[in-house]
């Protein structure tokens, strides 16, 4: 070891510490229990994003913190040891340093000195987590973008009250900016004016309603709907060209690379008559005979109705000679498995494969797959070996 570091001591004396070698420590003038000091264990291909401050803390304060990279998220946990760590700053914050050299800068063969500031009990460890987003979707349903609400030239500091912009959200809510995006995709939000908004149910209606009259009008195929002019046709029908674009991205796709507001769209199929069933079982339960005869009529001409359409929106049962249909959609529950589990087995206490596995196929827990939630949550039961599995509730 460099005689000089040894003579210095401090942190720099610790990382060049050789084998059989020996080194005094005392007390940091500054020493106590600072609390706002932690260690934090990582593995090395985080490195880069802490030491260039691309990570964050998120959650409120009533949370257990968790740590986002740009893409995932991990819970952070406070692991306690037996064993005395010291923590030890660079010789040059360390008293001991002038002391342990000479004016002249000389070589001295004065041990390797450590100053201790603090003694820790334990490190915080991180694991891979799901984003925890069912706050998104509370946040947002306070206050969804409404026809009066856009029927006003300007928001009023009442409305404004309930709205969060991307960095209001990014703050609260405990997923990466790239989970919280996909977030925001899956529950249909929009940016209007900076916030991100829902927008109402019932309004959402009245715009599907008019972008398909408008079709028809301008004999404009559903395959091939041009943005731009159809943005201006629902503008002059009293709807903002921002939730005009967005019931597009919500009920379409876009067809060619056209620039955005020179391109076509191509409804899809699925949404939209998925759309039309909500709509009509909002009435609650029906028959399945005249539930299918009523979506027939309100779907779109062009588009076939298909009851597969409707797997994680709508559930069957059968009373007698009838079948029932009613809305029971995936949306409307949590993320975390325990609470979605729960909630399924309350809904119905046994299900079979065809009918739970679309209520479950979006749960994501990293390092568990599939059957392992099933395991964990669940129940299988299969009375003869052709019989379908039947799952209940662990």
């Amino acid at each position: 070891m460099d005689k000089h570091l040894r003579a210095i001591g401090g942190a720099e004396a610790v990382l060049n510490f050789e084998p059989e070698s020996s080194m005094s420590v005392a007390y940091h003038p500054d020493f106590a229990s600072h609390d706002e000091l932690l260690l934090l264990e990582l593995d090395e291909k985080f490195l880069p994003d802490v030491l260039c401050e691309r990570v964050s803390l998120r959650g409120d304060p009533d949370e257990e913190a968790v740590l986002c990279t740009k893409s995932k998220t991990y819970a952070v946990k406070f692991v306690g040891t037996s064993n005395s760590v010291f923590l030890i700053p660079p010789s040059k914050s360390s008293p001991l340093a002038d002391s342990l050299m000479d004016c002249d800068e000389k070589d001295t063969d004065q041990p390797a000195s450590g100053s201790v500031l603090k003694v820790a009990a334990g490190n915080l460890e991180i694991l891979e987590v799901a984003p925890r987003l069912d706050k998104l979707k509370m946040f947002l349903s306070q206050n969804p973008y409404t026809f009066e609400e856009a029927s006003e030239m300007e928001m009023t500091s009442e409305i404004k009250e309930g709205l969060y912009t991307w960095n209001d959200l990014i703050g609260r809510i405990q997923a990466s900016d790239v989970e919280l995006r996909l977030g925001l995709e899956a529950l249909d939000a929009v940016e209007i004016n900076g916030y991100w908004r829902l927008v109402d149910s019932k309004y959402m209606d009245s715009i599907l309603t008019m972008l398909l009259h408008n079709a028809v009008l301008n004999d404009w195929p559903l395959n091939a709907l041009p943005k731009n002019e159809l943005v201006n046709a629902l503008k002059s029908d009293g709807f903002p060209p921002v939730v005009a674009g967005h019931c597009l991205r919500v009920y379409g796709n876009k067809v060619d690379a056209g620039s955005d507001d020179g391109s076509f769209w191509k409804l899809d199929e699925r949404r939209v008559c998925g759309h039309f069933a909500k709509q009509i079982l909002k009435a609650g339960k029906m028959r399945m005979e005249k539930f299918m005869e009523e979506w027939r009529c309100k779907i779109p001409h062009g588009m076939q109705a298909n009851f597969d359409m409707l797997e994680g929106e709508v559930l069957t049962e059968r009373i007698g000679l009838e079948t029932l249909v009613r809305a029971f959609s995936i949306s409307s529950l949590p993320s975390k498995p325990a609470e979605r589990f729960s909630i399924l087995f309350t809904e119905r206490p046994k299900w079979e494969w065809k009918d739970l596995e679309p209520y479950i196929r979006d749960l994501k827990v990293p390092g568990l797959s599939s059957e392992g939630l099933l395991l964990k949550y669940t129940r299988r039961s299969q009375p003869t070996p052709n019989a379908e599995p039947i799952f209940s509730a662990r």
